[in-house]
């Protein structure tokens, strides 16, 4: 996958809202190693609240836990980034909101921090919508830090858009 520019990611964002605004419904974010970037590029957007709820950012697992409701039995058994932890944090955003499409991102943007099983740039998303089967999928991206950050929320906010 080719980095995205910050102009690449607006637009993500704002076709991303234009189907939100004509549902109307409504998004929740449950993110990780993207740190808030992707409700950055959706609040970069004006009158992004309407179709805006609200973003966790669940970096640890204590939060992942606490703030989403994961059960700490999936983070001890198959770690915060896969792809149970994942699909808990997309469920657990959705039933901490009042919104009708949750996106959950986990991953390792490295430098450190991946392992033989698990290297830097294992990425892991989830999307959920109430009624419907979570879709997850996963990634193994390459670059630095930033490049697959840039590219995790590409892809959340890529992801997103198939859900309609």
């Amino acid at each position: 996958m080719m980095v995205p520019s910050d102009a690449e990611l607006e637009a993500l964002a704002r076709r991303l809202g234009e189907q939100l605004r004509s549902h109307g419904e409504t998004l929740v974010l449950a993110e990780s190693c993207t740190g808030g970037w992707i409700a950055k590029v959706v609040t970069d957007l004006p009158g992004s609240s309407t179709w805006f709820d609200r973003g966790f950012v669940t970096y640890s697992n204590r939060a992942k836990i606490r703030q989403l409701g994961v059960d700490p039995g999936l983070i001890d058994a198959f770690g915060a980034v896969s792809e149970q932890t994942v699909t808990a944090m997309a469920i657990g955003a959705l039933n901490h909101s009042d919104a009708r499409l949750a996106v959950a991102v986990s991953g390792i943007a490295g430098p450190g921090g991946g392992t033989p099983d698990k290297p830097v740039g294992t990425l892991w998303l989830a999307w959920a919508r109430p009624g419907r089967d979570v879709q997850v999928r996963h990634h193994c991206l390459a670059g630095d830090r930033e490049a697959i950050r840039r590219q995790g929320v590409a892809l959340a906010l890529t992801g997103a858009i198939h859900c309609f």
